[in-house]
């Protein structure tokens, strides 16, 4: 594992030092599971905008996603 060094706010910190002892968890890992929340995030986004550029280049046809309007559709409780 390597070890990184950076610069941080002391706000920031301080809220960084109320939440890690609020959840029982290092610094580290809170650290670790923020930068992988992020770059999953960024991974999603990425697969996102992809499947848009995909849809404007080949647009779905009418009529072919018509079946599945009635599930779409939230039902009042």
């Amino acid at each position: 594992m390597m070890t990184i060094q950076f610069s941080i706010g002391e706000f920031l910190l301080a809220e960084i030092d109320r939440v890690t002892q609020a959840l029982a968890v290092t610094r580290d890992e809170f650290f670790r599971k923020a930068l992988e929340m992020a770059l999953r995030r960024n991974e999603i986004r990425i697969l996102e905008q992809r499947d848009e550029e995909g849809y404007a280049r080949h647009p779905v046809a009418p009529g072919v996603v018509d079946e599945w309007e009635s599930v779409r559709v939230w039902k009042e409780r």
